[in-house]
């Protein structure tokens, strides 16, 4: 029905096409191209929408667009869906990849399945958003997904500082410092955020730090940028019970206040670009990072503390030649990280969580890949894209505890472990006329295991059988550009992915699982009049299991065909936007989360909610803005995730009606 609709809307909105403005984008190609011309959906989210948002969580920001269904933890943890279920565990960590100006923010192996909470989005200048597999420039994680952060240019950035308060003991301030010049621009951005929480003992205080300088060197242009985040969070987890998140009082209950996660993450990336002659340039990005965690982790009988972290430095290094009609790109990546990872048990033993040390290891990581990509403009209305990466990980695994099995847990032996992956795509884009284009792709995405999933092993399980994860993905769709900045775009995708590695009912890893994907998503922005318009995301998916696995609890037998837990079919996000005058705008905001399964046997079941939110913003001068924004404005009890496991319905509540205040003033 709702699909229906859309299109019926969307064919009353086709009359009096105009060009819209070229947005570029540079997540599929690092020179950037008209994401309009981009064979690969990318999805942007501008300044301008950054800020009208206000983003207290990433996910009120990307579940924005279609495909994407970020499920909020507490405080600053997450799990991400894109084109995917909610995934977890290294599957959630792995599957996705997420950059700051093209230069991942984590060592592949070393994913962080929370890891948009080191990315700076409240101080970007835009996001962009890819859905279903990278392109030959991405490589391991970039499976279901990527998410890359855009630094501000500090050639266009203008001085600011903001302040806001908000429900739940919120305050948020932020100030930007910008130097434009002649021969080196500089920016320098720093945001600090308070909140109490509104569950019992669960606070949260976290900085970031942006720094960019951008210039010239001779005939050499160079960008050079560093960022530092700190996350220090009390931790509730989830309540229990048929529904309990429809319980006020249980809802704010926390069960576990003595859990915590505290984190610092740095990284530096310089980047420079040239000239060889009038048809080839180049492109080099060394870059260096480095990350350090704290985790008590409350969601397992034994409380341990794990305690992780690693250092990288690595080059992004690639030649382009321009030709009559096209481009074609080569390159090779390089990556060295040293990784850590221990695990303790401080309380006694309980069941088969002994208390002492779990795990105690180091990894030092080795990653190499080379690429090619090439775009031809076949003729006046075709275009076409092909590449192909290929790329080795290799792990060498240090254990400094004695190699055993320790009541549940399995520690290896000092090891070498390699992966090899190979990654081909090909897609094409044809115009039908000015406004209106056909696009389709077919992919291959990867992901070598993540170094927890390999050497974090439980007793009675191998490390043998675990092969990089690989998902095979075919697209079409249809583009157009509507009446004055109007826009619309309707993508079909079927995936299949082989090698999937995941935890199940009884707690133990399979590596042999096999899944398909396949939907339907649709984005329209359109002009309803002069001061009104009105933007929709909306996704239909179907997410399920494409194999058979008795397991020992028997409501949780897995077969073919059932649907993956916590992938609603449904999702749906509406806006209107109001702006009468460049002094005056808001936003009314409607999303729309599906029902959906709880657990693999499709026993237990969430029936999804609706949320409403409230935006508006006032500038009386050019340099003064107010704004204020209600979430939840209709105080609904939902659950931000629901979940079935250990025979027990439990809920990440959804947070309760909340409202914030700011001001923003301009230099």
């Amino acid at each position: 029905m709702w699909a229906g609709l859309l299109l019926a809307i969307a064919a009353c909105l086709t009359s009096g096409a105009a060009g819209a403005q070229d947005i570029i984008t540079v997540t599929a190609d690092r020179r950037g191209e008209p994401r309009d011309a981009a064979i690969i959906p990318v999805a942007v989210i501008d300044a301008v929408e950054i800020e009208l948002v206000g983003a207290q969580h990433v996910s009120e920001l990307l579940n924005r667009s279609a495909g994407v269904n970020i499920n909020r933890g507490n405080g600053a943890e997450h799990l991400t869906a894109i084109r995917s279920p909610v995934l977890t565990g290294g599957a959630g960590a792995g599957s996705f990849l997420y950059l700051e100006d093209g230069v991942p923010l984590r060592a592949a192996g070393f994913a962080n399945v929370n890891g948009l909470f080191e990315a700076l989005t409240g101080l970007a200048a835009g996001v962009e958003l890819v859905r279903g597999p990278g392109s030959a420039l991405h490589g391991s994680n970039a499976l279901h997904g990527l998410v890359n952060i855009l630094t501000p240019d500090p050639a266009t950035t203008t001085t600011r500082a903001g302040f806001e308060l908000g429900s739940f003991g919120r305050v948020r301030t932020s100030g930007v410092l910008a130097r434009p010049g002649a021969d080196v621009s500089a920016v320098l951005a720093v945001e600090a955020q308070h909140e109490d929480g509104w569950r019992e003992a669960a606070g949260l205080d976290r900085v970031g730090v942006l720094a960019r300088a951008d210039g010239t060197a001779g005939d050499v242009r160079w960008q050079w940028s560093a960022g530092i985040v700190t996350l220090n969070q009390e931790t509730a987890g989830y309540v229990t019970g048929g529904a309990a998140y429809e319980e006020r009082t249980l809802s704010r209950a926390n069960a576990n206040p003595e859990a915590f996660r505290d984190a610092v993450a740095v990284r530096m990336a310089l980047r420079l670009d040239g000239e060889w002659g009038s048809r080839w340039s180049w492109s080099l990005t060394p870059y260096a990072r480095g990350n350090e965690m704290d985790l008590l982790m409350h969601f397992l009988p034994s409380q341990a503390l794990e305690e992780s972290g690693h250092t990288s430095v690595g080059l992004l290094a690639s030649t382009a030649r321009d030709f009559a009609g096209g481009r074609i790109t080569i390159g090779s990546d390089y990556e060295h990280t040293s990784g850590y990872l221990r695990e303790t048990q401080s309380r006694p033993s309980i069941f088969s969580f002994v208390q002492g040390d779990h795990y105690d290891y180091d990894v030092d990581a080795h990653v190499l890949a080379v690429y090619a990509q090439g775009r031809w403009q076949v003729s006046e209305n075709l275009a076409m894209q092909a590449g192909l990466r290929a790329e080795q990980t290799r792990f060498a695994y240090t254990n400094h505890l004695a190699a055993d099995t320790i009541g549940r847990f399995l520690r290896l032996g000092d090891r070498i472990d390699s992966f090899e992956t190979v990654t081909p795509h090909a897609g094409a884009i044809w115009r039908l006329d000015a406004d209106r284009s056909l696009f389709g792709r077919i992919a291959r995405g990867a992901r070598a295991p993540q170094t927890t999933e390999l050497y974090r092993l439980q007793a009675g399980q191998e490390i043998d059988g675990i092969e990089p994860e690989t998902l095979d993905s075919i697209e079409a769709g249809y583009r157009q550009n509507l009446g004055g900045d109007g826009r619309l775009e309707l993508t079909a995708f079927s995936m299949a992915k082989r090698h999937v590695f995941f935890r199940d009912a009884d707690g133990f890893n399979v590596t042999d699982g096999r899944t398909r994907h396949h939907g339907i998503e649709a984005e329209l922005d359109y002009p309803l009049a002069p001061a009104w318009r009105i933007s929709l995301a909306g996704t239909w998916a179907r997410h399920s299991y494409d194999f058979d696995r008795p397991v020992g609890t028997v409501s949780e037998v897995i077969r073919v065909g059932a649907d993956i837990d916590t992938a609603p079919r449904w999702l749906w996000d509406a806006r209107l936007v109001w702006q009468p005058h460049a002094a005056w705008s808001g936003e009314l905001q409607w999303s729309h989360t599906g029902a959906y399964y709880t657990d693999a046997a499709n026993a237990h079941r969430y029936d999804g909610h609706d949320l409403l939110a409230l935006r508006l913003r006032y500038a009386p001068t050019g340099r003064i803005e107010v704004f204020t924004g209600v979430r939840n404005l209709l105080d609904e009890r939902y659950a931000e995730r629901a979940d079935f496991a250990f025979g027990n319905e439990r809920y990440f509540p959804g947070e309760p009606r909340a409202i914030t205040i700011g001001i923003r003033v301009t230099g």
